[in-house]
């Protein structure tokens, strides 16, 4: 990689950058090949300098994108990253200086697939003061209390279910992702949305078939074909489902969207944002969790023996290994970040999960897993006005129900060393299967 590159710089890219991890039904949480961009007119003859990191190998990105954060990190923490078409932000500072600052660095992205796929645009894609009055609708349902009075006791009754499930496989056959951590998140989104007479595995074939329309970049209508079919499945639902909530309101999200104001298109297309992303992170923390657990049995052991550690595992697994790796953005205007000049139209690509292992801002452990780590705000969830929504429903299911819940069921839960286990993706990360076994 060259420090400083004199050459032309097509700032934009093909679409949604959403569209780098495509969910397929075997949950590839890769990469797609990327539309070629077009130049903003200003911008195509200008030859300008900038930091080129034409190194970046996509494919090494979905193996491990660790070493390739810390290079980029270490040598051009924003730079232009040609394989993927984008500038890549990847320090702390950098991804933090985005999220807080809107009106230059907008959610409002070009060539949105995502707005094709789930309907209408969505709160993700919209900037304040659209963005607020969208998601005003679903706050006090998200809110801590209403979560731990209203929501526990489900998330409880759902993960106590699936144990159920994982135990029948026993510990020669059990995988962690497909027998507990992916139905238990499918289950408590279902009921957190109020979707009535919807299956765990209907709501998982949504959720794929959103992500994938999401990164539809190349217009394969085979895609389309299968977004659409969803799309219209569950408008199906959604037709008779809001207006009942209207006259019946109760503590879902749904029903507090039907009870917005909000038209019809938004109330949509915000339930299918919510299925598109509100299943990924809660179900990869099930398995990165254990997963860590696993190859820090001092840690582990301390836990085991005091459950107010719960929380802080948590945070420092979603801190290291982050499920939510990358999202965009889109400069409104010429500006510079981290000492890169960067113009109108350029796409961005904010990775949190790269700033989450910042020595700058962690300190010289922060590629290291330590529950007992000072504390330290990360950026798994976001911040500003685009906080994750959702970060205290995942951190009650997931982190104080779910996993701790397994250890208890299971003595001695851990992942099966004689079985091959599956991570994917760098957009979004997971593990896509996590042999487990137990005493």
């Amino acid at each position: 990689m060259s420090a400083t590159v004199e050459g032309r710089c097509p700032f934009g890219f093909g679409g949604d950058s959403d569209s780098a991890s495509v969910m397929t039904p075997s949950e590839n949480l890769g990469t797609q090949a990327m539309a070629p961009a077009a130049l903003p007119a200003k911008e195509s003859a200008a030859r300008v300098p900038y930091p080129v990191a034409d190194w970046v190998d996509p494919a090494a990105l979905i193996s491990d994108p660790y070493p390739t954060y810390e290079r980029l990190r270490r040598e051009a923490p924003v730079a232009w990253v040609p394989a993927l078409k984008k500038f890549l932000v990847t320090s702390y500072a950098g991804c933090h200086a985005v999220e807080l600052d809107q009106e230059i660095f907008s959610a409002n992205v070009s060539g949105a697939t995502m707005n094709r796929a789930l309907g209408a645009q969505p709160m993700l894609r919209k900037d304040d003061p659209d963005h607020a009055a969208d998601r005003a609708a679903i706050n006090p349902v998200l809110r801590p209390k209403n979560i731990k009075e209203a929501w526990a006791p489900v998330f409880e009754r759902n993960a106590r279910t699936y144990l159920d499930v994982l135990e029948e496989k026993g510990p020669g056959q059990a995988d962690l992702n497909r027998d507990y951590a992916a139905p238990v998140a499918s289950q408590n989104l279902i009921d957190l949305l109020g979707l009535k007479d919807v299956r765990v595995e209907q709501m998982r074939r949504w959720s794929h078939d959103f992500i994938a329309g999401a990164g539809n970049v190349l217009d394969d209508q085979a895609i389309w074909d299968r977004c659409e079919a969803s799309r219209a499945e569950l408008d199906a639902i959604l037709d008779e489902l809001i207006p009942f909530y209207q006259q019946h309101p109760n503590a879902s999200m749904t029903s507090a969207l039907a009870n917005s104001g909000l038209p019809f298109d938004n109330v949509a297309a915000n339930v299918k944002l919510t299925i598109s992303g509100g299943m990924n992170e809660p179900q990869h923390m099930v398995t990165n969790i254990v997963w860590a657990l696993s190859r820090h049995t001092e840690q582990l052991d301390k836990v085991l023996h005091d459950d107010a550690l719960w929380p802080a595992v948590f945070d420092e697994t979603v801190r290291w290994l982050s499920p939510i790796g990358m999202y965009p953005r889109e400069t409104t205007q010429e500006t510079t970040l981290g000492g890169v000049r960067l113009p109108a139209g350029a796409g961005i690509g904010v990775v949190v999960a790269s700033a989450n292992r910042d020595v700058d801002h962690f300190g010289p452990t922060a590629g290291e897993f330590d529950i007992f780590r000072p504390k330290t705000s990360h950026l798994a969830f976001g911040s500003g006005v685009h906080l994750c929504a959702g970060h205290w429903a995942a951190k009650t299911s997931i982190g104080q129900i779910a996993v701790p819940l397994a250890y208890q069921r299971f003595p001695g839960l851990r992942t099966d060393e004689t079985r091959t286990e599956t991570w994917d993706g760098w957009v979004f990360r997971g593990i896509t299967s996590l042999p487990v076994t137990w005493n």
